[in-house]
């Protein structure tokens, strides 16, 4: 199991201690310093089920430097899929954390208590 993490973030801190409580054998990935590739992100899209517009913060400053919420420069379906993706590459604070990919190839967005425990059971 890995966690994609930002150590500012109260979420991933939340998702951290109760990793630990439940004895969890986890990676850390620190995704602001250990950047994904495009390759990678796509990967984890897969096993989430989600596009990545599904799991970008659009609220960021990058966002809005990027116009991210307009639709039309933006398209949220298969022909705008790979720049959503390149973007995240190239801004990861855009990323939605924390992310577990679970030991069954799975992954979820565990920013709630039941979202961990969710990837734990898998």
């Amino acid at each position: 199991m890995e966690i994609w993490i930002n150590p500012a973030c109260s979420k991933c801190r939340s998702a951290l201690t109760l990793l630990d409580a439940e004895g969890a054998d986890y990676t850390v990935r620190r995704y602001l310093d250990d950047v994904p590739t495009e390759d990678e992100i796509s990967a984890v899209l897969d096993r989430l089920g989600l596009e990545p517009w599904d799991i970008t913060r659009t609220q960021e400053q990058a966002a809005k430097e990027l116009n991210l919420k307009d639709r039309e420069a933006w398209p949220r379906d298969a022909s705008g899929r790979a720049r959503w993706i390149k973007a995240l590459a190239d801004h990861p604070k855009l990323i939605q954390r924390p992310i577990i990919t679970a030991d069954d190839g799975t992954a979820v967005v565990a920013r709630t208590e039941e979202a961990v425990r969710d990837a734990l059971s898998r």
